[in-house]
């Protein structure tokens, strides 16, 4: 999508989830989740308000994060509801 790369988009209910996914083998370098920065987080948002003005969307939104670690079959899944506003 021109303008930013949205992972998944879902709906809980009336809400609109637009989630990353991130996964990492090792936390060597750290944790998936820090690596959704401040500036990811930004695009994620103009993404977002994108994608909902080319569907002509009107919905409460929320931003999660998926981070998977490990190699399968281990692999670990944290999700993180409501990880950032849109600001």
């Amino acid at each position: 999508m021109k303008g930013g790369e949205l992972d998944l988009v879902m709906r809980d209910g009336d809400i609109l989830v637009f989630i990353e996914v991130k996964h990492r083998t090792t936390t060597r370098y750290g944790h998936p989740l820090e690596t959704v920065t401040y500036q990811k987080q930004q695009r994620l948002v103009r993404a977002a308000r994108l994608y909902i003005a080319r569907g002509g969307l009107s919905s409460p939104c929320r931003f999660d994060i998926l981070a998977i670690t490990g190699k399968p079959p281990n692999l670990e899944f944290d999700w993180v509801k409501a990880a950032f506003d849109a600001f």
